[in-house]
């Protein structure tokens, strides 16, 4: 009898839906901690993950976001419709350097928060006036939205030696 190359279709159902809740990218989000907020006994646990991303067109500067990830059977095979909640803190921590013009409003940053109807964004914009970088995080649904939002901004400072920060106003479309 020869080996079988065949799944089963609710097999390969499992393994694309897998991966589909938890940040995916290559040079995506780092995991900072989790903490569980209830116990399931035969299940995992609800919790609550924090995580990192550095903004891939602004050096020296780092969003922290903390979201929940439901628990339970569908948490355990990443099929759970996980909630919109999110907070967001962005923060230089070295030389801001812009590498290209950007629009306000350009996506930095989205993910997965169901299989099929709901995505977390993480937006940028430039607040010119005040030479500070405005991020929002949101969950958006495909019917009937999602209010759920957090700001938060980076006002671009010198550091070290580097004299005069950049003006991120210089670098809008």
């Amino acid at each position: 009898m020869k080996p079988s190359n065949f799944l089963p279709p609710a097999l390969v159902a499992i393994g694309l839906c897998a991966g589909v809740a938890a940040p995916a990218l290559a040079n995506g989000p780092d995991l900072i901690f989790r903490k569980s907020t209830d116990f399931k006994l035969l299940t995992p646990n609800d919790k609550l993950a924090t995580y990192v991303l550095d903004d891939p067109d602004i050096d020296g500067v780092a969003c922290y976001y903390t979201v929940h990830e439901k628990g339970g059977v569908a948490g355990m095979f990443g099929v759970a419709e996980q909630t919109s909640d999110v907070s967001l803190a962005c923060r230089q921590y070295g030389p801001v350097a812009i590498k290209e013009k950007f629009g306000q409003g350009d996506e930095v940053f989205s993910e997965r928060r169901s299989v099929l109807w709901k995505r977390l964004h993480i937006v940028r914009g430039c607040d010119a006036k005040r030479n500070a970088l405005v991020y929002m995080a949101y969950s958006d649904r495909l019917i009937e939205g999602s209010p759920e939002n957090s700001t938060s901004s980076v006002p671009i400072q010198p550091w070290g030696a580097a004299g005069e920060p950049v003006r991120c106003g210089e670098f809008l479309k």
